[in-house]
């Protein structure tokens, strides 16, 4: 009786490996059918970056892409609601326009800064001026302060080439090329010595300046690449501070710099709105045989506002969606519940994640895996073991079963090293959940559309999103059906480099929860 019962165990075990076997096959050829024969990618960005546009924290818009979001998550019979975990200084974007009016007349490209002073209703007009070049201390940066009044001020280094480095290196001579960089690199010294004898840096300089009663901020923040400058904040409350394309801003500093007092017309309009609260977006699918365990596709919902956040990180945004809803589809009823966290101010430090981190306990002690997107259109080239000692048992076991033409991208380093920062995963790192940033090709992000004012739509490469949709969808539902719960043991971190101490895991934070408002 007794060996017969093993025989039938033993049955019954090749009876259930075979059955999961088929319906893993059946589940990656819906998942592949559906994600590139009948995608939402297309429309799902377009309602999010252009209906809606930039989501910076505190603005209408962010509320708004809050809301569509959960929206769409109902739509497709998945469960989500906002979940507010603290409030922001909230400010809406308006018109900016910036004309040269002096020697001559050309409207320049540029923008105001986010949560900038707005203008007079009629625009400012006014002098620029730029800082003086030989500034000896901060006595006599002191004595040329008042000069200021009055006046627009162009703070930032006239740059030598507005054209990117690639170009240079594909058509100048080597000896052309090289000089140009060491010409840079001398000017660039000399500039930040200049300011340093002013007893003032890039972030304290605006403010001396307002004290002085300069009636704006002028800068270019490029990003070394042909027509892409970064967008950031301001920081000062009283004037306008904008930014202007280098070819533009170049233009006002030569003529000043040449005595020809350049004269601009601002007009910066935006709204303060008050206090705003700030959300996270959370959808769920509930899980059946072990509810309580989780899997979390990871996303910031947010963005800077110079472009409209499209591949930072709108395509992260809309790829997690639009895993949720063919998860939905065709693996409704997971065995461990699926979590779509969609976080609200990851460019400010995390907050959203940290908050969600902080206020969910239960939550991050049983979590089986989490997959974050977070840089930019291309397909998922990498992934590191954040440190986790047996990331390679559950993480490779996962990757084997994912389709070679996806997988065959994909490079891997086990056990890595933990993420202390740069993205949302790092919030569950540091408390030892097992989260894991998707890290994709580079489509030339950090220059072209990183925080820049050409973050846009158009740079959207859907076939190397729906290669990713493929691939989360893929492991999700294996991280789901995996029959062990994954590892938290870590690796013992190496002695620092530069201090000899012994290097320590990341320190848990909370999300900032009152923005802006000091």
């Amino acid at each position: 009786m007794k060996k017969l019962n093993i025989v039938l165990f033993v049955a019954l075990f090749f009876i259930t490996v075979q059955l999961f076997a088929q319906q893993k096959e059946v589940f990656i050829e819906n998942v592949l059918r559906e994600t590139f024969e009948n995608s939402q990618l297309e429309q799902l960005g377009y309602e999010l970056l252009d209906e809606i546009g930039p989501r910076l924290v505190g603005s209408s818009k962010m509320k708004t892409a809050h809301d569509w979001a959960v929206v769409k998550f109902k739509d497709w019979g998945i469960t989500a609601s906002n979940q507010q975990y603290g409030v922001w200084r909230g400010w809406d974007r308006g018109i900016s326009h910036i004309d040269l009016i002096e020697p001559r007349i050309k409207s320049l490209e540029g923008m105001q800064l986010a949560w900038s002073a707005a203008t007079p209703k009629n625009g400012l007009t006014a002098e620029a001026i730029i800082l003086p070049s030989n500034i000896q201390d901060s006595l006599s940066f002191a004595k040329w302060l008042p000069s200021t009044k009055g006046k627009f001020v162009l703070v930032s280094m006239l740059q030598k080439t507005g054209r990117p480095d690639d170009n240079w290196k594909e058509f100048a001579t080597p000896e052309s090329f090289e000089k140009m960089k060491a010409d840079r690199t001398s000017q660039t010294t000399a500039w930040n010595n200049n300011l340093e004898n002013s007893g003032y840096n890039s972030k304290t300089l605006d403010e001396a300046l307002e004290k002085a009663g300069a009636v704006g901020i002028v800068q270019s923040n490029w990003s070394k690449g042909f027509g892409v400058n970064k967008i950031f904040g301001a920081r000062v409350k009283k004037i306008p501070t904008v930014d202007v394309s280098l070819e533009d801003y170049g233009l006002v500093y030569r003529l000043a710099e040449n005595g020809k007092k350049p004269k601009l017309r601002i007009l910066a309009t935006s709204k303060e709105l008050g206090i705003m609260p700030t959300f996270n977006t959370i959808a769920r699918i509930e899980g059946t045989e072990k509810p309580e365990e989780y899997i979390i596709l990871s996303a910031h919902l947010d963005s800077w506002d110079g472009g409209s956040g499209a591949t930072d990180n709108g395509t992260g945004t809309i790829t997690m969606m639009e895993v949720a809803r063919i998860l939905k589809k065709y693996y409704p009823n997971p065995k461990r519940t699926i979590i779509v966290g969609l976080w609200g101010s990851e460019e400010q430090g995390l907050n959203g994640s940290r908050a969600f981190v902080h206020d969910n306990p239960t939550i991050i002690e049983n979590i089986q895996a989490v997959f974050n997107q977070d840089n930019g259109t291309g397909r998922v080239t990498r992934l590191n073991g954040q440190g986790f000692l047996h990331s390679y048992d559950f993480l490779g076991r996962w990757l084997r079963e994912v389709p070679e033409n996806i997988g065959k991208h994909i490079k891997t380093t086990y056990p890595g090293f933990p993420s202390g920062g740069g993205s949302d995963h790092s919030s569950f790192v540091s408390q030892s959940a097992p989260a894991f940033m998707m890290i994709s090709l580079n489509w030339s992000y950090f220059n072209y559309t990183w925080h820049t004012n050409k973050d846009t739509y158009d740079k959207i490469v859907f076939d190397e999103l729906k290669n990713n949709v493929a691939l989360i969808a893929i492991m999700t539902y294996l991280a789901s059906e995996d029959q062990e719960k994954t590892s938290r043991e870590k690796i013992v971190l190496p002695l620092n480099s530069k201090t000899g101490e012994q290097m320590e895991w990341p320190v848990p934070k909370d999300g900032n929860r009152q923005g802006g408002l000091d």
